[in-house]
């Protein structure tokens, strides 16, 4: 695979996984899919090549999502956790087994939207690979009881 095409692929998954609208498991997809393009192209020449980058994708993006698939649940389930059962201003911070990253999510307020539900502002903080991150937003609970961010 030529080199240009390799930078492109990657610059791809790193703009898309910046997306809010992107889950993990998109993002685990997308990254599987270049891993996977990648070690496939290290495999004979040629036609042979060709078909075993693409067979590297496909596996490697179907590994990727299931991976994705359960990192999102894990940290959504804590998160989950915290809006219902955390006062504001109390904190929780976890450790993802998996991925490795360490994650903080507290409460800030606590009020009632006009609409009626309960919603509560958050601040969360994220260290991935050594960086961290913090970012605020807004979860409302929904009917079924479980809390959706809404900003």
């Amino acid at each position: 695979m030529k080199r240009a095409t390799l930078v492109w692929l990657l610059a791809a998954v790193v703009a898309v996984s910046g997306c809010e609208t992107v889950n993990k498991e998109q993002t685990g997809g997308l990254v599987g899919a270049v891993a996977g393009g990648i070690l496939g192209s290290t495999i004979g020449d040629g036609r042979g090549q060709v078909i075993a980058t693409f067979a590297g994708a496909v596996l490697g993006a179907l590994v990727g999502s299931s991976v994705g698939r359960d990192l999102d649940r894990y940290d959504e389930l804590q998160a989950q956790h915290v809006l219902e059962h955390n006062r504001s201003g109390e904190k929780t911070l976890w450790v993802n087994p998996d991925a490795g990253h360490e994650v903080s999510v507290m409460p800030t307020r606590t009020f009632q939207a006009e609409s009626g539900q309960y919603c509560r502002e958050y601040q969360t903080t994220a260290t991935v690979g050594g960086k961290t991150e913090q970012a605020y937003g807004t979860a409302c609970r929904q009917p079924d009881g479980s809390w959706k961010i809404v900003n």
